[in-house]
């Protein structure tokens, strides 16, 4: 823009003395140009003669557009389309490596039955330094489209979410590469919609995040809904008996690290091999530590040299725990995730919030704080109406000091309504759903549509003030016939240079540009029609035109 405003006021100057007709060579209309130029006129005069009619039709179709607002949903980032979704399989906590590429096999062969699936590749467990906490019963399934559209690829999700549904017990999630990073970088889970619960009492927080979970999973749109960190996981629990230890004179700590070291491992010592280290790890063979007899027959020595089981000095029995004790802020938090489709996030956000609040009782201590993407969306459009008002408090500022008349900078902005009228109607056809990208596009709709009367009003200025024409009928059509074939061109050939990205806005690699020029490219349809028709009609009735004064030269 800065560089275009350049050329403006250096080279198209140079260039039109250079190339345009001479002074005194009248250089004659297209003959499209006549003949609408004198289609227009009419038109214009017919309008004219019904100054309240018009103004009446141009308010109720702001109206319109405004009371068609908040029917609107709303979504912060539009479904992206990469030909390629990662799916989350979470079974019951503890499920072995073994069983999770057990149930991974099945599911990999119902994916690969679909037609729209090209491959399938399943991930179990974690790196030893991975900074995903994920445990034995979570898996990830790379799953690889053929080449698709827009359209195939959404039923291709869809197919794949009907194919998961045949696996009860086990809990999924579908996310695109890019999704995925996106809300995990927001709000640090692959989820669109994520609740914290904060509070000290780890058994209340996962009583009340299974209630949670149970309300989100009711909501029309929810999916994949999930407890990120539910316990159930089982573990081996052994409690030494303080009497016996005595008895027999065994230190706590020892007897302690003599199981660890039976059933974990202790480093020894290491080998090596060239640059290569070993460690060496003493620990019992896999087959003494396989069941709970085993672990209660391991013989401990005692001080005195005789040997007594592990089964006299503790109890030893099967318990459940947590395999993650999820902490935010150095407070303990339960996390619940879920995904949405058939919806917008937006209502579903409100939607939810209203039935927990109602279903849900938390205990003093205990507070849920939502996060993910739509709060994200949320922020995301109170900092941009903020920064438009302000660049728009400067523009208003601009404009004031050329129109010098409160009525005609009135008349510049009146096109603001127009656009915003078309740039609604274009949501609603594309399915009536205000991403950032929309909201980006009604604000550079806004700034560009402005060109247009001030195109308009600047002539008329002109013809009055300049050329000394009387402010009537007559000037004003005339006027807005001067200006039709410039406020064409430039609001036709922006909207052609829109049109492949609004009609491509479902296919991969447009979904944020799309919505945007949807909505650029109606304004601009709206703003010029209303332009054209309207304003001159505004302006007769409205304007205020006036001849400058003449400068007389200066006498001694």
């Amino acid at each position: 823009m800065l560089a275009s405003l350049l050329v403006a006021l250096t080279v198209t100057p140079a260039l039109a003395m250079t190339l345009l007709a001479r002074p005194g060579k009248r250089s004659e209309e297209p003959p499209v140009v006549r003949w609408s130029r004198k289609r227009y006129e009419h038109l214009l005069r017919s309008i004219a003669r019904q100054p309240r009619t018009v103004i009446a039709v141009a308010i109720i179709a702001t109206g319109l557009g405004l009371e068609a607002l908040p029917f609107f949903g709303g979504s912060f980032i539009p479904e992206l389309r990469e030909g390629h979704f990662i799916v989350h399989m979470s079974a019951v906590p503890g499920t072995s490596i073994a069983e999770s590429l057990r149930l991974g096999k099945q599911v990999s062969a119902a994916l690969k039955q679909l037609p729209a699936v090209k491959s399938v590749a399943q991930r179990v467990g974690r790196a030893e330094l991975s900074d995903d906490t994920l445990g034995t019963q979570d898996s990830e399934f790379d799953v690889e489209l053929k080449p698709l559209s827009g359209e195939e690829a959404e039923r291709a999700q869809s197919d794949i979410r009907n194919v998961l549904t045949r696996f009860p017990g086990v809990n999924f999630a579908v996310e695109t590469f890019l999704t995925e990073r996106i809300e995990e970088t927001l709000a640090g889970y692959s989820a669109s919609v994520v609740l914290n619960l904060f509070g000290d009492n780890l058994d209340v927080l996962d009583a009340k995040a299974q209630e949670i979970a149970r309300v989100l999973g009711r909501i029309p749109g929810a999916t994949d809904v999930r407890v990120q960190a539910p316990p159930g996981m089982p573990q081996l629990a052994i409690k030494l008996r303080k009497q016996d230890l005595e008895r027999w004179g065994f230190d706590p700590v020892n007897v302690l690290d003599l199981i660890r070291t039976a059933y974990q491992g202790s480093t020894v010592g290491e080998g090596y091999e060239a640059n290569r280290v070993f460690p060496v790890i003493v620990i019992l063979s896999p087959q003494s530590r396989q069941s709970l007899s085993q672990v209660s027959e391991l013989p401990l020595r005692t001080p005195g040299g005789s040997y007594v089981r592990l089964k006299q000095i503790a109890d030893i029995y099967e318990d459940s725990g947590r395999y993650q004790i999820l902490h935010q802020g150095a407070r303990r938090v339960q996390v619940i995730t879920a995904n949405v489709t058939g919806r917008d996030i937006a209502s579903f956000l409100a939607d939810a919030k209203a039935q927990i609040t109602a279903a849900v009782q938390l205990p003093a201590g205990t507070y849920l704080e939502f996060a993910g993407t739509a709060e994200a969306q949320s922020k995301a459009q109170r900092d941009l109406i903020f920064n438009a008002l302000v660049a728009g408090v400067g523009i208003v500022i601009l404009l004031s000091m050329v129109t010098r008349n409160t009525n005609n900078l009135l008349l510049v902005l009146a096109n603001l309504p127009f656009a915003f009228v078309g740039g609604v109607l274009a949501v609603f056809a594309s399915g009536a759903l205000l991403s950032l990208g929309s909201l980006v596009g009604f604000v550079t709709l806004f700034g560009i549509t402005l060109r247009n009367s001030i195109l308009m009003i600047a002539h008329y200025e002109r013809l009055v003030g300049i050329e000394g024409m009387r402010w009537n009928e007559d000037t004003a059509i005339g006027g807005a016939a001067d200006r039709l074939a410039p406020i064409l061109m430039t609001s036709l050939v922006t909207a052609l240079g829109l049109l492949p990205l609004a009609i491509g806005m479902n296919e991969a690699g447009r979904e944020v540009e799309g919505p945007m020029a949807v909505v650029i490219l109606g304004g601009l349809l709206t703003s010029m029609a209303l332009n054209l028709l309207v304003l001159p009609t505004l302006a007769l009735r409205y304007g205020r035109f006036e001849r400058e004064a003449a400068v007389l030269p200066a006498t001694a």
